[in-house]
């Protein structure tokens, strides 16, 4: 499940094993679409499996 407006995505990672190649994947591409430096994306744990990765601002 993934939910994406254009400062935020959240997403439900269900491979434990995966979930750091997977935020550093999004971190990456909301960096870039954002044109904002990676130091500047949050990611937070938003639920059960959930991370909310956004700009902030």
């Amino acid at each position: 499940m993934t939910f994406e407006t254009t400062d935020s995505v959240t997403l439900k990672i269900w491979d434990r094993s995966a979930i750091d190649h997977t935020l550093e994947a999004a971190v990456h591409d909301l960096s870039t679409r954002a044109n904002a430096p990676k130091h500047s994306i949050a990611v937070t744990c938003s639920g059960p499996n959930t991370f909310t990765v956004s700009l902030s601002r």
